[in-house]
């Protein structure tokens, strides 16, 4: 991901992934969300480059209002699919989109 502030979109991850990892001035952030390791980078060598990230959680209903209460907008409310999946999708304020889902089947 590529971002105008690393820090508000590590802290976002934090809030509603719980997702673990420093934000070092200089250089992209390291931060996982359960086993997959993110980078997020600072505008600047690149461009603002948001990402579309699939994010498997234990509850989507409970990390969906977590994304909402952190200022992310609503694409998609949670909705089962017909694939095996409760979803959701939402955006934060840096364009990155994120599809919330967990097993139903």
């Amino acid at each position: 991901m590529v971002v105008a502030d690393v820090g508000v979109a590590v802290d976002f991850l934090r809030t509603v992934f719980d997702a673990v990892g420093d934000v070092v001035p200089g250089r992209p952030a390291e931060v996982r969300i359960g086993d997959s390791l993110i980078m997020v980078s600072e505008v600047g060598e690149r461009e603002q480059f948001p990402a579309l990230l699939y994010i498997y959680v234990d509850d989507a209903d409970v990390t969906y209002r977590r994304a909402v209460e952190a200022g992310a907008e609503t694409l998609e409310d949670p909705r089962d699919e017909p694939y095996g999946d409760r979803r959701a999708m939402v955006r934060d304020r840096f364009g990155n989109t994120y599809q919330i889902a967990h097993r139903i089947t």
